[in-house]
């Protein structure tokens, strides 16, 4: 199997990469292929049989949207790889940001890795005080709240060189607003279950099969738990973090349940569902676990996906959702251990499986997440607004071929587009399981598409799992107390 740092040998240098994008076709020989993607046909098979299948130039698709001699200036905010990220993510943000500057070598750029937990905070901030970055990347339940405040420029695909159709329907209803557009899907991210294999072995399990519905994973974490001591399931519920709502809303949905009616074909976002008896079996099921079962582990109140990193990678927790990107981490981190726990590790990576998350009684469910990219109005902007730069970055970063390379271990191309390049070729040929949480895109469900989306999803849900998970509040009281914020959130309808 061809390893994913491969990838990063390849195009190490500036020369390699600015050789895979001068790659230039003639407008001929560009209409002759064939790029349209059927969403109905989606499975596995069918994004590997397009995958490697067209060619694009990045640099001469934008210097169409803005000249590649512009001179202008450009500030950007955004979450990039951190401490916790695969080294190769590390690697791909630093050759974006060369081939960036090789393209459009007079934009002078300022460009901030903002944490994940910080940014929406940190804009808010800066906007009030008329400091913003004139481009912005926030995970897709950020945009609309933006949106409708008035901060963000209008944009659609066009704008930018790219067509509607180029991006998944989904990823386009989370930024907009009132029927207009403001911003770009840059990645699209679903997520899967993951296990080890060995201690589904050891508990009595079968070893090749993860939990097919929400009540099984209940049941398995307890037998783990109860038969060698240690945590079944990686529970998430720290507050007024974005990683609980991607691994609570799951569950929340596939029960029956939701904060809203998102979940429904036609959702008008006016009926509150965090306190349907659909909503407080979902909710009941995290606190057997808990409190019951004591079956995940204590310090779930306080974690995020990343604590549940070295206990996974020591062979102490069975079970986590995740992305693709958790396999190249676990790769990472065997590959850094020493002694005994480099054995341990290397088990653990090898004994790593990946499934589909589990049903409910109602449907499977994943989170439509990843993020979009915005352009803010002159008015709110440090020193103003340089219109031209900043679509000439949103081109770039929207393109098929960053916006597959930037999703490289741990999300999908915005782009649709994106899934017939040579690099998501190579993604699928050198990442195991990236074809596991791709094919969970259709059962994906975005977040509700109004401002105050942020607040619920980061704060009102997380409280809910709190109250119930510390007993502070019975499970019925907390689904209570969670819908009426909501209500008042909304103004009661």
């Amino acid at each position: 199997m061809k390893s994913a740092f491969s990838f990063a040998r390849t195009i190490g240098t500036l020369a390699a990469l600015l050789t895979t994008a001068a790659i230039a076709f003639s407008p001929m020989e560009a209409s002759a292929q064939d790029t349209s993607i059927d969403l109905n046909k989606w499975s596995p098979d069918y994004v590997r049989s397009i995958a490697g299948t067209a060619k694009f130039d990045t640099a001469g698709d934008c210097s169409k949207v803005v000249p590649l001699d512009y001179k202008g200036k450009l500030s950007v905010w955004w979450t990039g790889p951190n401490d916790a990220s695969p080294d190769i993510e590390r690697t791909i943000n630093d050759q974006f940001w060369a081939a960036w500057k090789a393209a459009y070598p007079n934009i002078e750029t300022d460009a901030q890795n903002v944490n994940y937990n910080v940014l929406l905070d940190k804009f808010r901030t800066a906007l009030l005080g008329n400091a913003a970055p004139m481009v912005v990347r926030l995970q897709i339940l950020g945009g609309v709240e933006f949106a409708a405040k008035g901060y963000l420029h209008q944009i659609n695909p066009e704008d930018v060189g790219y067509a509607k159709a180029d991006f998944w329907p989904g990823a386009l209803k989370s930024v907009t607003w009132e029927g207009k557009t403001y911003g770009i899907p840059t990645n699209n991210e679903t997520m899967a279950l993951i296990w080890n294999a060995k201690i589904f072995k050891d508990a009595g399990l079968d070893p090749e099969n993860p939990p097919a519905t929400w009540d099984d994973l209940v049941a398995y974490s307890k037998q783990i738990h109860d038969r060698l001591g240690i945590p079944g399931y990686g529970l998430v519920a720290r507050q007024n973090a974005g990683n609980t709502p991607f691994r609570f809303m799951p569950q929340l949905w596939a029960y029956g349940g939701g904060a809203l009616d998102e979940a429904t074909d036609s959702p008008n976002y006016k009926t509150v569902m965090l306190n349907t008896p659909a909503a407080k079996r979902a909710l009941q099921a995290s606190y057997n676990m808990y409190v019951r079962d004591k079956s995940v582990p204590v310090s779930a109140l306080t974690n995020t996906q990343n604590e549940n990193q070295a206990p996974f990678i020591a062979g102490k927790l069975a079970m986590v959702i995740a992305h693709p990107s958790e396999y190249a981490k676990m790769m990472d981190l065997s590959a850094k251990a020493t002694g005994a726990d480099k054995k341990i590790a290397e088990e653990v990576v090898a004994n790593m499986r990946y499934g589909l998350i589990p049903k409910g009684p109602a449907r499977r469910a994943v989170v439509f997440g990843g993020s979009n990219i915005h352009i803010v109005k002159d008015e709110y902007v440090d020193g103003g607004q340089d219109e031209m730069a900043a679509k000439a970055l949103v081109c770039f970063w929207t393109s098929p071929e960053w916006s597959t390379k930037l999703a490289w271990t741990g999300s999908n191309p915005g782009n649709l587009k994106g899934f017939r390049t040579e690099w998501m070729k190579e993604r699928l040929d050198s990442i195991r399981f990236l074809d596991v949480t791709t094919s969970m895109l259709p059962s994906g469900i975005p977040f509700p598409v109004i401002p105050e989306a942020p607040e619920i999803m980061n704060i009102i849900v997380p409280d809910m799992l709190q109250n119930a998970l510390t007993g502070a509040m019975t499970v019925d009281a907390a689904a209570d107390d969670a819908a009426g914020k909501v209500e008042d959130l909304l103004g009661g309808f």
